[in-house]
């Protein structure tokens, strides 16, 4: 039964009548998905969520994509949501002393939130789909994440919050190409953005801001010291620990005979912890509001786990508990960060298992 589950869903044998909506941002990704989908015989809707004031742009581009391959367009607000759930988190978490993933909780909430229901409820969609880089598969009863074909631009990191109510009803057509494929076949259909560059991460900080001048502005000057996570040697003074991240290297702004990287920080007391980067090693963590991609037989068990997304996977020995997972790594790892996603993977095949929020 699951291999035939299987010949369906890759080889798409489907009633042509079928309604596939993408969300669409008229970016390279989102576009060739919508043509590869247009061409394997379902009925293509993109769906464009407006989400900060800078959105009319990619309202406009996604518009151009969806006029050139004559399919229906629709726009859905998600600002307040996105405000909510999103911008709001970003901006909590660097006041609380943690570094957020904010695209994770826009996959959740935004992505696979109202415009996922929207999707379904409202148009009328069999499938859902995205410009994401990741292959689901059904396997064993249960749909499961597996990387994709370009493992520059494998995603899984980014969608450990899905369920399988989401991966029932998802497609990622781009699993099986990489960058430069998807790129070539915007330019041999003539796709608008077809010579455009990838989007950056956090969309609702456009240039000429910068993150820093960002969270300057939310938060203004916070007077702090620079101490040395060993010695207690003040190293010198901080506008607001608000402005460093866990590793940090670049712009401490302090002249020391060694390297120095921000090892730690404590929000309450405005102190950023400073160190030399043997300092910066652990071997353990917790990752809380847990999430699971589907059911796991044990709760305990060796698995690669990533805390970043550009990291090697690193192997750890995992406990799973309710709604929290203990990480022992067998090596230890720079740079855990309050705050960042610590993800799960197969340690067979690294297909995904899930994940949760890091806390030192």
């Amino acid at each position: 039964m699951t291999d035939f589950k299987n010949y369906l869903y890759y080889n798409k044998i489907m009633d042509t009548r079928q309604t596939a909506v993408v969300a669409l941002s008229g970016g390279v990704d989102s576009s060739v998905t919508a043509l590869l989908l247009q061409q394997q015989g379902y009925e293509v809707i993109g769906l464009t969520g407006r989400m900060i004031n800078a959105s009319d742009s990619v309202v406009y581009n996604a518009k151009r994509v969806a006029d050139k391959l004559q399919i229906k367009h629709y726009v859905f607000d998600a600002s307040e949501k996105f405000k909510d759930k999103v911008i709001n988190y970003f901006i909590n978490s660097y006041r609380n002393g943690r570094t957020p993933n904010p695209c994770i909780m826009c996959n959740q909430f935004i992505k696979w939130g109202v415009l996922f229901d929207y999707a379904l409820n409202e148009l009328d969609a069999d499938i859902f789909a995205t410009g994401h880089y990741a292959d689901i598969r059904y396997v064993d009863g249960v749909y499961k994440l597996y990387p994709a074909k370009d493992e520059h631009k494998d995603q899984l990191y980014f969608l450990y919050r899905l369920g399988q109510k989401h991966l029932s009803k998802t497609v990622f057509p781009l699993h099986k190409y990489d960058k430069e494929q998807v790129r070539q076949m915007a330019v041999n259909f003539n796709l608008p953005p077809k010579d455009s560059k990838d989007s950056q991460d956090i969309c609702f900080i456009q240039k000429p801001m910068t993150t820093k001048k960002f969270l300057s502005e939310k938060f203004g000057a916070q007077k702090g010291d620079f101490i040395d996570i060993l010695t207690g040697k003040k190293w010198g003074e901080h506008q607001g620990c608000y402005q460093y991240t866990i590793g940090q290297r670049k712009g401490i702004g302090i002249a020391a005979p060694y390297p120095l990287y921000v090892i730690d920080i404590d929000v309450k007391k405005n102190i950023v912890y400073v160190g030399r980067e043997e300092d910066n090693y652990k071997t353990n963590c917790r990752i809380t509001d847990l999430n699971l991609t589907y059911p796991l037989e044990k709760y305990e068990f060796d698995a690669w786990v990533k805390i970043r997304y550009n990291m090697q996977h690193k192997k750890a020995h995992v406990r799973l508990f309710n709604d929290f997972a203990d990480i022992e790594f067998y090596e230890p790892v720079n740079s855990i960060t309050n705050g960042q996603s610590g993800v799960l993977y197969d340690l067979d095949d690294k297909h995904l298992l899930g994940g949760g929020i890091v806390v030192r």
